[in-house]
């Protein structure tokens, strides 16, 4: 028989969990409810889940609206990026502070760990003046004037995030867990340290480099902000950005906003739903580590 306290204790997790589940899934569950609704239903206020009057016109005028498949393109491009640069130099970083002794790894480790305390906000204005600054590229000359630099270009987006610290420390706890003995004996066959890397330790990396891909990935691909302030041609805008379209001064024409948002979480649902078992391996595995 179980317990009256313990029966207690389990109706209040599920309780508990209930009601975390619907702040989370009804919103997103109104979402595509109202995506599928008329304009009159929709600014009637109406907080219904099943519309009254099913209609995929708000797919249609995102298309029409704006060059959206160039705007999932570019996020594509930049998500995709940033998660090779980050899964690259970051495991690469995290080995050597995971494997290797060199002097003032202590100390390089905890300036690593105090940026990501310094919000991203503050370190805008001097990547974007370094990044506009770039010498002989963008209309630049050999002082970085009188030209956009990287400025609506891809790699604006990629090189200040290429290798961040938030990867850095993830894969140097990971790494930091495997045996040493392996390098050793790889070192005593007259392997570089770079092949050491790449052929002994990174393969063993999976699940970590799963977790850490699905979280790079879905950063990139939500971002607004810095795409925003960098990339303001509108052939280079993504699809977060793109979706500002629908909001105006004094209204927001929210079926197509809805629409369109319904557009670009699929890219990172599908994602999740391929790789879902590696990336909760690798948060057990980070958890336990």
């Amino acid at each position: 028989m179980v317990s009256k306290k313990k029966t207690t204790k389990i109706f209040l997790w599920y309780l508990l969990v209930i009601l975390i589940s619907m702040t989370t899934v009804l919103p997103f569950l109104w979402t595509i409810a109202t995506s599928f609704k008329s304009d009159s239903e929709i600014l009637s206020g109406s907080m219904s889940f099943i519309p009254k009057h099913f209609t995929l016109d708000h797919y249609k005028e995102v298309f029409l609206t704006m060059p959206f498949l160039s705007y999932l393109k570019n996020s594509l491009i930049l998500a995709l990026g940033g998660v090779l640069t980050n899964l690259f130099f970051g495991s690469l970083a995290g080995y050597s502070f995971g494997q290797l002794k060199f002097k003032g790894k202590k100390v390089l480790f905890l300036i690593f760990l105090a940026s990501m305390m310094i919000p991203s906000i503050v370190t805008m204005i001097p990547t974007f003046i370094a990044l506009r600054s770039f010498p002989l590229l963008g209309g630049n000359n050999l002082v970085g004037s009188g030209g956009l630099g990287l400025i609506n270009t891809y790699w604006a987006i990629l090189l200040p995030g290429a290798a961040g610290a938030f990867s850095i420390f993830f894969m140097k706890q990971f790494f930091e867990q495997l045996p040493h003995e392996l390098g050793e004996s790889a070192r005593i066959d007259g392997a570089s340290e770079f092949k050491i890397f790449l052929k002994v330790y990174f393969p063993l990396a999976k699940p970590a480099l799963t977790t850490l891909g699905i979280m790079t990935f879905q950063s990139g691909w939500n971002a607004f902000m810095w795409p925003l302030i960098v990339l303001n041609a509108e052939e280079m805008k993504t699809v977060q950005v793109g979706l500002a379209a629908f909001q105006y001064n004094y209204s927001t024409n929210y079926g197509p906003l809805m629409a369109g948002t319904i557009l670009a979480t699929l890219p990172v649902l599908i994602l999740f739903i391929f790789v879902q078992k590696n990336y909760v391996q690798g948060l057990a595995e980070a958890g336990i580590k």
